[in-house]
């Protein structure tokens, strides 16, 4: 044999290829990434075995940094291995071992199961990636992921980029830089990142080397660049920051304890750190150009020209005059099928839609979805034939107009994966309709609560727990990342839907309220669907984001079991209670009994240590 594929892996180890090193000749069986998704040449990242260093991950244009690494023996490997059985489905399919001898070192994993398709790869963000084959979904699956963090990879976005660690959008340029290449990115490399705006003022002819007009821009809560130049002996911010200021190669300081921090060149893994506690945080000063954000001024200040300044004058009032006429004949004729901003969405805006348009989109409301308490949701198409759409139809002019409002000032302009999308609304006489994205999957109550003979199936373990995670960002989104904090007051699983492939969006935002964040409002209305309701409401005190909290505690509780908080009623000649199913668990977690609490239509297919996080975290925010 001259030559094998197995022996030049790239970006994929496919089973019962080795991973490792001959010791004899010296092949060193490494995976690189690719650089794109379009382009299949060597990307920025490898993992290779390195003698005494064991598993490596390295940047391939900075080797000299190992950013993640594990250590290969006997005992490691055993390691490995029970972290790649966390789930349980790896467990039923793959078998890693680790080989030693005088000849190789190498890793390698068979298949338990030859019906399945499994491999493992390094994706173009430097992640470690086991991935198999869903006949269920036909779809590629990752089951198991090192770093499990996309954002601890190196530098995964580029320079003077942050990463956010948001599915929808991981990576975003720091204030005053612009992507290097918006083409790149559109394909996932990111290895270019962003470059300045503006740029900077810095005169290298002065003596100091000092310039006065760059300023510095605070980024709040992240994980620092690596690679800073350490300069203890300063004992104030403004220190660090002449420190900065008098090299032109100087980016960015940061001061924390007494300690200033000076970085020269690129920005590298910038990371924004989400904790809403009041521990303390790194704070970046990135250096920017004053010209970035003071509009230069005309020094050219010629005398003004009379007839210039009267044709304008004439032009000017026309054109008001023309944009009332216009306005009013809107008004009049009630055009309401005119987009309020960018037709195809490019701007974030919501469209207004004209009763009659709704009536052919929805066959005449013909589809029915579901229903509430201020109306009913029905199917529709738009015009193009193309998106779907949920329509709900609001009722009760009191009530839905206040629900109408509700919804649309707070998540008319909301952009996130985890809460859904309003495309557009109808105010048309004493009509209130609401036009949102359809999910495929409905709502999470479907999945959750039916029968065993129902038409959807049951939901995997995976896609709970995922399901619960982003619920949770989405809860966190509303309450810490909105210009307004935004309380929903009514969450639970029918207000939860799920798209085509089973991502979480929060719905239904006709009870919210926005609070800014000050948390001084004492609410006299009670919100909320009963079981679901937090002690906030019944004890009179300032609500909070807590009450959010609180019903996705039982939400979580709702998801682990399949079954409502309160399952079974009692009724005698001398008593009546609810089985209260929160006492249950609590009762179950302490007594290390927590399995018995998964829903048993998975038929023990969980993973133990994700259920305990779930039940723990359920009751940190739940407590009764």
């Amino acid at each position: 044999m001259l030559w094998q594929s197995f022996d030049y892996p790239t970006d994929v180890l496919l089973p019962g290829a080795k991973f490792g090193r001959n010791k004899v000749t010296g092949l060193s069986r490494s995976i690189i990434s690719k650089k794109s998704l379009t382009d299949p040449c060597l990307g920025s990242y490898s993992v290779e075995l390195e003698g005494t260093s064991g598993i490596v991950l390295k940047r391939r244009n900075d080797p000299s940094v190992v950013y993640w690494q594990y250590a290969s023996s006997k005992q490691s490997s055993l390691i490995l291995k029970s972290l790649v059985y966390l789930d349980p489905l790896a467990k039923r399919l793959i078998n890693p071992t680790y080989v030693n001898n005088n000849q190789e070192e190498y890793y390698m994993y068979t298949c338990l199961d030859d019906s399945s398709s499994i491999f493992a790869s390094l994706d173009i963000s430097g992640r470690i990636k086991l991935n198999f084959w869903s006949q269920t979904k036909q779809s590629w699956e990752t089951i198991h992921a090192q770093p499990y963090d996309p954002c601890t990879t190196p530098a995964p976005c580029g320079p003077f980029t942050v990463c956010n660690n948001n599915a929808y959008r991981l990576c975003d340029c720091m204030e005053g830089f612009s992507k290097k290449s918006p083409v790149d990115w559109e394909s996932n490399d990111r290895t270019g990142g962003c470059i300045r705006n503006t740029p900077l003022h810095c005169s290298t002819s002065d003596k100091n080397m000092t310039s006065s007009t760059d300023v510095f821009h605070r980024i709040a809560r992240v994980k620092l660049p690596y690679k800073p130049q350490i300069i203890v002996v300063v004992s104030s911010q403004r220190n660090c920051e002449e420190a900065c200021r008098s090299s032109c190669l100087c980016t960015a300081y940061s001061f924390t304890n007494q300690l200033c921090s000076i970085w020269n060149g690129e920005l590298l893994s910038v990371n924004l750190n989400y904790g809403t506690d009041n521990r303390a945080e790194d704070v970046l000063y990135v250096r920017l150009a004053t010209k970035y954000f003071l509009p230069s001024l005309r020094k050219n200040k010629r005398k003004p020209n009379v007839g210039v300044i009267s044709a304008a004058s004439i032009i000017g009032f026309g054109l008001i005059m023309l944009i009332v006429l216009l306005l009013i004949w809107r008004n009049r004729f009630k055009r309401f099928g005119l987009p309020l901003y960018d037709n195809q969405g490019s701007c974030g805006g919501i469209m207004v839609f004209r009763y009659t348009d709704l009536v052919h989109a929805t066959r005449n409301f013909s589809e029915k979805l579901g229903g509430g308490g201020f109306g009913s949701v029905y199917k529709g198409i738009l015009s193009d034939d193309m998106t779907s759409i949920a329509v709900k139809r609001l009722d009760s002019a009191y009530q839905g107009e206040k629900q109408f409002r509700a919804e649309v000032s707070s998540v008319g302009l909301i952009q996130h994966i985890n809460i859904v999308k309003l495309i557009g609304f109808c105010s048309e006489g004493d009509k209130r309709l609401l036009v949102y994205e359809h999910m495929l999957n409905g709502s999470l109550d479907g999945h959750l609560f039916k029968k065993d003979n129902g038409n959807v199936g049951v939901l995997s373990w995976n896609t709970r727990y995922q399901i619960t995670r982003g619920v949770a960002r989405g809860l966190s989104y509303l309450h810490h990342n909105c210009h307004e904090c935004i309380i929903h007051c009514d969450i639970k699983p029918e207000n939860i839907l799920v798209d085509a492939t089973f991502v979480p969006k929060v719905a239904d935002f006709g009870l919210a309220t926005l609070v800014g964040r000050d948390f001084s409002r004492i609410l006299t209305t009670l919100r909320g669907t009963a079981g679901y309701i937090a002690p906030e409401w019944l004890s009179g005190v300032a609500i909070t984001p807590k009450i959010d909290v609180y019903s996705f505690g039982v939400v979580l509780l709702e998801i682990l079991s399949g079954s409502r908080n309160s399952q079974e009623t009692y009724n005698t000649s001398e008593s009546y209670y609810v089985k209260y199913f929160p006492i249950q668990a609590i009762n179950k977690l302490q007594g290390g009994d927590v399995g018995s609490l998964v829903d048993p239509k998975l038929h023990g297919d969980f993973n133990l240590e994700e259920a305990e996080r779930i039940c723990k975290v359920a009751f940190l925010v739940h407590p009764r």
